[in-house]
């Protein structure tokens, strides 16, 4: 059913579209991964243009609340929460509201020489921890971590242990060893096909990969981090 929009002094129609639909998404009433209606079926119901719907859907999109497919229609990616990593990604998850379950593929000690002379340090053992974490309620894969840490003294005893309560945020903080600074990289990967069968994906889906290192006061490195980010679930937004 056609209803014309209730137009704000000095607002344009494209703003006005995405405020309501922004609404929508906030309230509840267009959940995540929800599609949106169609572009004709949002040109009848707010009486205007297919052009005016697209600049309303692309505001929209700046805004963060959904992605666009071309030739499939836009979908909500807006989960209401800010992710904050720097607590632990199961805890962060947790505040955030997702149900994820947590599966440990690997924790072992390897060597490494180009990971060590890429961080600088004569030291090429490292402990390996790749985990898969997937939403609980629907299966859907959330993402892969592969966490490579400096083998040290207060931390020999991990491969044999285990991390503490199942966390390597409070292991790390155990052993004393607590971030001060550090730097990300984000980009897209294409799944390999390992990669893919782990996260029950299709080989070659497009993926945001963040990789980030985290080192003492002292400049001695503690965490390197690769992790691919369903971008179904994670979206990069930067403040300037």
């Amino acid at each position: 059913m056609a209803r014309r929009l209730h137009r704000a002094a000095g607002t344009a129609k494209p703003e006005q579209i995405a405020s309501e639909l922004e609404h929508e998404i906030l309230s509840g009433a267009l959940g995540f991964g929800a599609r949106l209606q169609s572009e004709n079926e949002l040109v009848q119901r707010f009486s205007v243009s297919r052009n005016t719907v697209r600049k309303g859907l692309e505001e929209l999109s700046n805004r963060g609340l959904i992605t666009t497919r071309v030739g499939i229609g836009s979908f909500v990616t807006f989960d209401g929460k800010t992710i904050d990593d720097a607590v632990g990604w199961s805890k962060a998850l947790a505040n955030a509201g997702a149900n994820a379950q947590t599966r440990t593929l690997r924790l072992e000690v390897i060597e490494d020489g180009a990971l060590a002379t890429q961080l600088g340090i004569e030291e090429m053992s490292f402990i390996a921890l790749d985990r898969v974490r997937s939403d609980a309620d629907n299966g859907q894969p959330i993402s892969i971590e592969r966490s490579r840490l400096p083998l040290s003294p207060e931390l020999e005893e991990v491969p044999l242990k285990g991390l503490r309560q199942g966390s390597l945020h409070r292991t790390l903080r155990a052993a004393g060893l607590v971030s001060h600074h550090g730097e990300e990289w984000a980009d897209i990967e294409m799944l390999s096909t390992e990669d893919a069968a782990i996260l029950g994906c299709a080989a070659g889906a497009p993926f945001l990969r963040t990789r980030r290192l985290t080192r003492m006061s002292d400049g001695r490195p503690i965490e390197f981090v690769t992790s691919l980010l369903n971008p179904a679930h994670f979206a990069l937004h930067l403040e300037f």
